[in-house]
């Protein structure tokens, strides 16, 4: 993701954090009902809202149409889906196999909504793909971007649309200072060095899928950078 846009973004979201904690405090009170059918309701609805709506958040203001872009992704995802079957079902037994994904604009579509629509709609073709990898015994990360102080909506936002979730990667303070594709580098070797094999790498910019870590790397749109 853009350093300069995330700066812009992150000041945004301190002052929205406090929104979607007690949002996020709120779900969990409620807590006597199955989180399945929420899950489920989640989903149906933000799917069925993003096909209808009328673009919105800063993918509007940089002339990014939602429906090219979602066919656009749903190109690349159509080639991933055929290796990871491939890869998974040539590996091992007992190897442990790992994807990592970027998510703002991988994910989750955050350019396409407003920050106060919480949670965040999933990529569906991504979604779809995590879950397929996942049900094949291969392990989901995300590596981000995002500030620390994000951390916790993140991960409940991932969950919530229905991620399979395994580990979350964002920027504390000292990561801040380091280039972000040194960063994600970084994180996608710490992943290796817990014993993984790292067999696809997907995001939708290059900062997302330089320096390797990964057995193959898959890149969505960004427009020339007009997503961030």
């Amino acid at each position: 993701m853009n350093v300069r846009r995330w700066r812009t973004r992150a000041a945004t979201t301190v002052a929205a954090t406090a929104v979607i904690t007690t949002a996020m405090s709120a779900t969990t009170a409620s807590g006597a009902a199955s989180t399945a059918p929420v899950q489920t309701r989640i989903e149906a609805g933000a799917y069925a809202t993003a096909a209808a709506r009328q673009q919105a958040g800063s993918a509007a203001l940089a002339g990014v149409d939602y429906r090219t872009w979602q066919r656009d992704v749903a190109a690349v995802i159509g080639t991933a889906r055929p290796y990871i079957e491939q890869r998974t079902s040539a590996a091992p037994s007992g190897r442990k196999l790992a994807i990592v994904l970027d998510i703002d604009n991988t994910s989750l579509e955050t350019d396409f909504h407003f920050f106060w629509e919480y949670p965040t709609p999933a990529v569906k073709p991504v979604l779809d793909l995590a879950r397929y990898a996942h049900s094949r015994g291969v392990d989901v990360f995300f590596v981000t971007a995002r500030p620390g102080i994000v951390q916790a909506p993140t991960a409940h936002n991932l969950r919530a649309v229905g991620y399979p979730v395994t580990g979350l990667y964002v920027r504390d303070l000292p990561d801040l200072f380091e280039e972000v594709s040194r960063y994600k580098t970084e994180k996608r070797g710490e992943i290796e060095a817990m014993g993984y094999t790292v067999i696809a790498n997907i995001g939708n910019r290059p900062t997302d899928l330089v320096g390797g870590h990964a057995e193959k790397t898959f890149k969505l749109p960004d427009y020339d950078g007009r997503l961030s």
